[in-house]
């Protein structure tokens, strides 16, 4: 059962950052974003969709190709999930200071930010 909410969360924030950088949320782009093929990405995708946290629209720009997004079922998801990864972060730094984590969490959207930056 966890494994298969996280896989809901995989799926979910996947689509969520793609949408939020302008990139078409397709399973290709799917995969491509959480780095497997292009089945594999399908499954997730699908499995988010019936879970309600996906929906499948028609690509405004191109009638042929289908985009996944969030719904609201899945921002409310995502939302708890973030909340559980604050309380997880919270208990793995127990003893640091203001400084340390802030820190810490800035080094770490720096390096996200690069890994972007290197696929552009």
């Amino acid at each position: 059962m966890v494994a298969e909410q996280g896989r809901l969360v995989l799926a979910t924030e996947a689509v969520h950052f793609l949408t939020q950088r302008g990139v078409a949320a397709t399973v290709n782009a799917v995969a491509h974003e959480i780095g497997i093929d292009q089945s594999g990405a399908s499954r997730l995708v699908k499995c988010a969709t019936e879970a309600g946290y996906l929906t499948m629209q028609t690509s405004e720009t191109d009638g042929r190709r289908r985009q996944a997004m969030v719904t609201s079922s899945g921002q409310s998801m995502l939302k708890q999930a973030y909340e559980w990864q604050e309380q997880v972060f919270d208990r793995l730094t127990v003893g640091w200071s203001k400084q340390q984590r802030h820190d810490f969490q800035q080094a770490m959207t720096d390096l996200v930010d690069q890994s972007y930056a290197l696929d552009a």
